[in-house]
């Protein structure tokens, strides 16, 4: 199992320019230190009016910046927005293409299908985003091989044209799919392209039940978009390494961590009854494929006025009282979340004993969001510099490298 580092540019309390300014300063001190580190690919999301969620509208730009100050360490944009509305297929190959070639043949493309306050924003079809990504998966390899490329069906038209510049790698920079639920696991697979998957504080063994779908999927694949299957699996989630518990708890880490589960839903504009059954069925291990509509009919509900439930479980009971604007503290945020397998926060010995969970159900890179909540830029330079000591040399193989 290998290391990456999975970035929203986030920092919680954010009120000025100048403060906007330090923390893309720091994300770029943060990707040298992870590639001192041994980390193996850097991925940057790609939000749109999200203000402390997420600064990483022009990731590009920002992957530009860290590809320039690093040597070894591939740069990831994952995911660029698939719909055509937000991003076209032409523009994507073509700053990718550009990014792979500035930073040596080191970059990595992932897509999502986003949903949302992202669709409103940029008048999107929710009905099409699917078949959009779809087939912006299966052009964009085109665009990089082909002489020329041109394309004619009921979503994008384009005439015949020669796509400049070509990607340094050859034949094409790895492809990936950002994936949430069971049928967007399969489809990864049934694409040829690798799955990157997000844990949302669900058991170890829930991912493992989205893992198999993608298996499944890629068992069934016939015709990979690409010129190659990329059969690896990636799971992002919480991850913050620390001398010890105490320093971690010090940190704030765990309550970080219950913020961004928290504040998402506010940066996203998802109906806090939604969230909390979408997290409830995770939890619970229950494939969360109607939890949004079991909750329609309290969208817009005040979220102060939802009552903790006989069966919450704790870290759901801590996520009502922030949404309430209770004190949640750093250490009960943290005993909450020492007793969820999905986040790894404490002593390289602790965070190891979860990671090899992760390990244990075929998990191919681990992405470690680091930089997150209220995590101060020191304490995740300390936690980048502790995983490169004592938890990358013991899943990575020396003679493992980024290129295999």
């Amino acid at each position: 199992m290998k290391f990456d580092i999975f970035c929203e540019i986030q920092r919680a309390d954010i009120s000025s320019a100048e403060e906007e300014r330090t923390l893309l300063l720091d994300t770029i001190e943060e990707a040298k230190a992870a590639d001192r580190a041994g980390f193996e690919v850097w991925w940057q999301v790609e939000h749109h009016g999200a203000p402390q969620f997420s600064y990483s509208a022009a990731p590009e730009v920002v992957l530009t910046a860290i590809a320039c100050n690093t040597r070894r360490m591939h740069v990831g944009h994952a995911g660029v927005l698939a719909p055509f509305r937000i991003n076209g297929p032409l523009r994507v190959a073509e700053r990718g293409a550009t990014l792979d070639v500035l930073s040596n043949g080191r970059f990595e493309l992932g897509l999502a299908k986003t949903g949302g306050k992202e669709w409103e924003t940029f008048g999107c079809n929710p009905e099409s985003a699917r078949d959009e990504l779809r087939e912006a998966l299966t052009m964009i390899p085109k665009m990089w091989t082909q002489k020329k490329f041109g394309w004619n069906s009921k979503l994008f038209q384009m005439p015949e044209r020669e796509v400049v510049p070509r990607p340094l790698q050859k034949p094409h920079p790895r492809l990936w799919q950002t994936a949430s639920s069971p049928e967007s696991f399969r489809m990864a697979g049934e694409l040829g392209v690798g799955v990157l998957g997000t844990t949302l504080l669900s058991p170890v063994d829930f991912m493992k039940s989205l893992l198999d779908e993608y298996e499944q999927g890629i068992a069934g694949c016939k015709s990979p978009v690409g010129k190659f299957v990329n059969k690896q699996k990636g799971v992002f989630t919480f991850v913050h390494v620390a001398e010890s518990r105490k320093q971690a708890i010090d940190a704030g880490a765990a309550w970080s961590a219950l913020w961004y589960v928290h504040f998402a839903a506010i940066a996203f504009a998802v109906p806090r009854a939604v969230w909390y059954d979408v997290i409830r069925a995770g939890l619970n291990h229950h494939l969360a494929r109607n939890a949004a509509n079991n909750s329609a009919a309290v969208k817009g509900q005040d979220p102060t006025s939802i009552a903790d439930e006989p069966d919450d479980p704790r870290v759901l009971r801590l996520l009502k009282r922030m949404a309430r604007e209770e004190h949640v503290s750093n250490e009960e945020a943290h005993e909450v979340c020492e007793e969820l397998d999905s986040v790894i926060i404490g002593d390289p010995g602790h965070c190891r004993k979860k990671m090899d969970k992760y390990r244990g159900i075929g998990t191919d890179r681990l992405m470690c969001l680091m930089q997150y909540g209220r995590v101060p830029h020191e304490a995740v330079i300390r936690s980048i510099r502790l995983t490169g000591e004592h938890l990358i040399p013991y899943f990575v193989p020396k003679t493992a490298a980024v290129a295999e």
